[in-house]
């Protein structure tokens, strides 16, 4: 299994760090960007239709946005103690490339509640 390297192209739509994954560090995944087959996530699709690389670049506020706390965001939230908005909030405040770097450092694909 590859390390984890930073790269902020394998920063996923709704802001996991799919560069922490270990599926995606094996080759059995391609990444939230790369991943045709992913038609069932509607935040990609989102993202895509506005030309966005993550939810970081629209103007909602994520934690009111339907898409993203839907009620799979919550379930994953809760089993996996993920604070994605938190993710987001901190692509928007220090950017891409810092996000990938401390998601790296941490060695986690999503920011802790």
């Amino acid at each position: 299994m590859d390390e984890i390297k930073t790269d902020k192209l394998a920063i996923g739509a709704c802001g996991l760090y799919c560069g922490a994954c270990r599926k995606y560090r094996m080759g059995k995944c391609p990444g939230c960007q790369k991943n045709e087959k992913a038609t069932w996530c509607k935040i990609r699709r989102c993202c895509m239709e506005k030309g966005f690389h993550t939810c970081a670049e629209c103007e909602k506020d994520v934690r009111e946005c339907r898409l993203y706390t839907n009620l799979a965001s919550k379930f994953f939230a809760f089993v996996f103690r993920s604070d994605r908005p938190s993710c987001i909030r901190y692509i928007r405040e220090h950017g891409e490339q810092a996000y990938a770097e401390e998601m790296t450092r941490l060695g986690q694909q999503t920011m802790k509640r």
